[in-house]
């Protein structure tokens, strides 16, 4: 059962205007949390951006140097490699016993806020399994959220998660790294294969945006059928049939284009150890090494 919040812990200072930081920061002031600051980069062009976002939550917006963060809960919304240093940043200013900072990435646990755990602060990490991009609108129902940290922080972390609607499941900070590894498979590259599938277009005559009209249907299919069912029951094509003929076919047209030929084999060979498919000695062969 979750544990109720006081009223206290409804305020929540979001550093980071970007994709996610915003994306959370409304979703958390439409859950009925009260959003204090929106902090963001010390530029005017980003500071501008803030104010218009953050008047739209009735809160302040602010760099990092003129930041109150007198909220219960700060959360980080920073790149990887800037987190450590704003926790140091932040670490300087107050007293951070009985409040709680936590970060968004994936890949890092709580470890990287060291600079305000030795301050006072209970400390995590909470990830949102999700794609973020600047098109599009975000909503946090049903969206997985990998948290890990302190017993106290992953308390109020996981009621604030499932506020928001998403599913909150604890991970050990030493697998963050192919929790983010298999986030990155997850989406990442199912974009870079579409992209992909888009040059083999080309090399059929097909423009990128028709090759994309075209793919659609077959690609939310796939999808849906792998969802609904296994990898293994929604796998088809001439692997899965050991069509050598047609195999031999792709691999001769993709030496017009080595990468993508060798991406073709890679995939061939997941398929090798993982789906079903037909004639495997000869295809072993056929794909090589």
């Amino acid at each position: 059962m979750m544990p109720v919040l006081k009223s206290k812990e409804l305020d929540i200072a979001i550093v980071g205007a970007g994709t996610l930081g915003t994306a959370l920061a409304y979703a958390l002031h439409q859950s009925g949390y009260r959003v204090t600051e929106i902090v963001t980069r010390d530029q005017p062009h980003s500071l501008r951006r803030a104010r218009v976002f953050a008047n739209r939550l009735h809160a302040s917006a602010t760099t990092l140097s003129k930041a109150q963060l007198s909220a219960r809960i700060t959360w980080i919304c920073v790149p990887d490699d800037s987190i450590s240093e704003v926790a140091q940043n932040i670490a300087k200013r107050r007293d951070w016993r009985r409040k709680i900072v936590l970060h968004s990435s994936g890949a890092l646990g709580s470890g990287a806020l060291a600079g305000a755990k030795e301050a006072g602060a209970e400390t995590a990490s909470a990830h949102p399994l999700m794609t973020f991009v600047a098109q599009s609108s975000v909503n946090f129902k049903g969206v997985p959220f990998a948290i890990e940290g302190d017993p106290k922080a992953l308390a109020v972390i996981g009621a604030v998660v499932g506020r928001l609607g998403g599913r909150p499941f604890r991970i050990a900070a030493q697998f963050k790294p192919a929790y983010h590894a298999f986030g990155f498979f997850s989406s990442p590259a199912l974009v870079a294969l579409i992209a992909a599938a888009q040059q083999v277009g080309k090399m059929a005559g097909l423009g990128e945006r028709q090759a994309r009209d075209l793919m659609e249907p077959i690609v939310r299919q796939t999808i849906d059928n792998c969802f609904r069912s296994t990898p293994q029951e929604a796998f088809s094509g001439p692997l899965r049939r050991g069509d050598l003929a047609t195999i031999r076919k792709h691999l001769e047209v993709l030496k017009q284009q080595p990468n993508l030929r060798e991406l073709y084999r890679a995939l061939g060979h997941i398929a090798l150890q993982h789906l079903p498919l037909g004639n495997v000695d000869e295809m072993k062969k056929l794909i090589g090494p």
